[in-house]
C-alpha cells in the first residue's frame, strides 16, 4: 500500500460520512421552495456579488448551456434574476440576482437552519452537541 493510498477503515470512515451528509442534505431539500438547480445558481451570484453570463453559470455550475438557459429563463420569469446587457459584447447578457431572489435564497438557507437547529435541539444531548460542534470544525478542515 502507498502512502496516497487511504487505509480500509479511512475508506470505510468516508463512505459512511458520504451517505450521512447526502442523507441529511436530502432531508434539508424536502419542502425547499426554489428548485436545487435555482437556488445553486442563486448562490453563485449572491456569494461572488457580481453578475455572471449564462455560459459562465453553466461552466461554473458545471451543466450544458442550454440547461443553464432554461434555468435562468425560469428564473426570469419568476423575478428572481435579472438579464441587462454586457457592456463590452452586444451578444451576451448578464444575469444578477434580484432583490426577491437574494430573499428567497436567504429565506430557504433560514428555513434549513432552523430545522437543523430544532434536531439539534431535541435528538442531541448537551455533551452531543459538543461533539458536533467539534465535528463541524473537522469538516472545515477537510474542504
Amino acid at each position: 500500500m502507498t502512502s496516497d493510498t487511504p487505509r480500509p477503515d479511512t475508506l470505510e470512515l468516508a463512505a459512511d460520512l458520504r451517505a450521512a451528509l447526502g442523507r441529511l442534505v436530502r432531508s434539508l431539500r424536502d419542502g425547499d421552495e426554489l428548485p436545487q438547480n435555482q437556488a445553486a445558481v442563486l448562490g453563485r451570484l449572491v456569494r461572488d456579488e457580481r453578475s455572471r453570463t449564462v455560459a459562465e453559470l453553466a461552466a461554473l455550475q458545471r451543466v450544458r448551456h442550454q440547461s443553464m438557459a432554461r434555468t435562468v429563463t425560469l428564473m426570469t420569469e419568476a423575478g428572481l434574476v435579472t438579464q441587462q446587457p454586457h457592456p463590452t459584447d452586444g451578444r451576451k447578457l448578464l444575469v444578477a440576482a434580484t432583490g426577491a431572489g437574494r430573499t428567497a435564497l436567504l429565506d430557504q438557507r433560514a428555513r434549513r437552519e432552523h430545522r437543523i437547529a430544532t434536531a439539534i435541539e431535541s435528538r442531541l444531548s448537551p455533551a452531543e452537541q459538543d461533539r458536533l460542534r467539534a465535528a463541524v470544525a473537522l469538516l472545515d478542515r477537510l474542504s
